[in-house]
């Protein structure tokens, strides 16, 4: 266990110092951890209308700050350059990201275009229940996504990795806004960078 939680620590440690310096991508994490956590407690009672905030509300808002506000530069601070960053994410690195936003997506023109989906769904009467099933298919894809990266992880490195990356996946909302809530306060005052200062401090 001990190993366990030290592995998890490390990645969440990893994630925060390479991939988060822009305040701009730490403030939509925050709308994200919020945005997950809203769809976390829905999901119980109205699992389709999780799907829907965990896509549409969490996971854009956190893919926009990574894609189009975090620096793509060298990384003064961890003295790494971006593709080095992206070869050794444990997770879903930019590439990977395409692939899986590229099938989210393109999810409903599938769905348009096969209203049953190959007979899984019965042919929707209305807008909302297309959109039912929408979130059906954005659910197992969410799903699906956490467990084949998991799955992956397992032979690409080991089994501790795989269960300690879903572990962290998780339970990113709640550390994100312990991490992050300060984050638009600093955007207020005209930081657009954080100076990862205790990243220096444990170097």
């Amino acid at each position: 266990m001990q190993s366990f939680l030290q592995a998890l620590k490390t990645q969440r440690w990893d994630d925060h110092r390479y991939y988060h310096h822009s305040r701009i991508n730490q403030s939509l994490h925050l709308v994200s951890a919020l945005s997950f956590l809203a769809a976390y407690f829905t999901i119980f009672t109205n699992p389709v209308a999780s799907a829907l905030i965990g896509w549409l509300g969490a996971m854009v808002s956190r893919q926009v700050g990574h894609f189009f506000f975090e620096p793509k530069g060298y990384d003064d601070v961890n003295q790494a350059s971006h593709e080095h960053k992206e070869d050794i994410k444990v997770g879903y690195n930019l590439r990977r990201k395409i692939v899986l936003l590229s099938l989210w997506a393109l999810s409903p023109l599938v769905l348009w275009l096969d209203p049953t989906l190959l007979g899984i769904f019965p042919r929707p009467v209305d807008g909302a229940q297309f959109l039912r099933h929408v979130g059906q298919v954005w659910l197992s894809l969410g799903f699906g996504a956490l467990l084949f990266r998991t799955v992956q992880l397992f032979f690409l490195q080991n089994v501790q990795t795989g269960l300690v990356w879903l572990t962290k996946i998780i339970t990113d909302p709640f550390h994100d806004i312990m991490l992050y809530w300060r984050a638009p306060l600093y955007l207020l005052r005209g930081e657009l960078i954080d100076p990862m200062e205790e990243v220096s401090q444990r170097a």
